[in-house]
């Protein structure tokens, strides 16, 4: 797929993007969940080697395709590395799926109800190497916990300086101002966020396009005019903490947006399944998943 193909793809596609970009701080988690304990290995490099050989069990599953996966986003370590003897970019774009790498290196401490994003130390030699390997995108991630509009100013500003940054390299950015679903704010944090994120859309010179990752809106529908405004390539959601059928469900009320999971694509697999008993667990998420973003009905029970 070049450049326009995958464009195409990620607008028109029925599917919906994989999030697999847990880094070092979420990675004992993710693994804890995959039935790997913490202490089952020794040092930083071989948890990652861990982690990396889940993802790459995931690409290769043959449930795990361009059939329903339209991208995939990936962890710096995990664009660097190789799945089945290909860097992990080129394995995903011969199964018809989409790469995006995941830029932020982390968040700063709450100030004005939010946290925004930590510098990002050699920004541009990532981006370089990134559409060197054949990565279509990035990802960037804000949190949100308080409907406070001095705080949500803040972080779209910020989302959309680094944006820019990541168009100049020729790649789409994945703004992703995330609204702390626990939050006893959330409706209101929702509609302050969308007039803030209108506001910096309508204010974007040229012709560039972006995309959006969001929380759920407590109020379905509420981002209608984000999946349809000219300069957004795709709203996808979070799944935020709600497990699965919940995740499948809010999403299902909402037109236009399709699923950008994590944990509730990836919780039901474990490390000591047969490679059987695996495809067939991811298999069923991604049938769950996959009905939520695009035939807008959730079959998770």
């Amino acid at each position: 797929m070049d450049k326009a193909e995958m464009t195409a793809r990620i607008e028109r596609g029925d599917g919906f993007i994989a999030a697999l970009d847990q880094s070092g701080g979420s990675t004992p988690k993710a693994l804890a969940g995959y039935g790997i304990e913490d202490g089952a290995w020794d040092g930083d490099e071989a948890m990652f080697a861990l982690i990396h050989d889940m993802r790459a069990r995931i690409i290769t599953a043959p449930s795990f395709s361009g059939d329903k996966v339209l991208g995939a986003i990936l962890f710096e370590r995990t664009m660097d590395g190789e799945v089945a003897g290909k860097p992990t970019p080129a394995a995903l774009i011969e199964r018809g799926v989409v790469p995006f790498i995941k830029i932020d290196k982390g968040l700063e401490a709450e100030a004005d109800g939010v946290q925004l994003m930590k510098p990002i130390d050699g920004l541009d030699a990532l981006l370089s190497r990134a559409a060197g390997l054949g990565v279509f995108g990035t990802k960037e991630r804000s949190v949100i916990n308080l409907a406070n509009e001095a705080g949500i100013a803040a972080v779209v500003r910020q989302q959309f300086e680094v944006a820019r940054q990541v168009l100049a390299a020729g790649l789409v950015p994945i703004i992703e101002p995330e609204v702390n679903i626990k939050s006893a704010e959330r409706g209101a944090a929702d509609r302050i966020l969308k007039a803030e994120l209108l506001k910096a859309l309508d204010a974007m010179p040229g012709d560039d396009r972006v995309m959006l990752k969001l929380s759920i809106p407590a109020e379905a529908g509420l981002f209608d005019e984000l999946v349809d405004h000219p300069r957004v390539l795709r709203v996808v959601a979070l799944s935020g903490g709600f497990a699965r059928a919940e995740a499948c469900a809010e999403l299902a009320k909402n037109r236009g947006m399709i699923a950008s999971f994590s944990r509730a694509l990836l919780s039901d697999l474990r490390h000591q399944m047969s490679d059987d008993e695996f495809d067939a667990a991811l298999g069923e998420a991604i049938d769950d998943i996959h009905a939520a973003s695009t035939k807008k009905v959730a079959l998770a029970a």
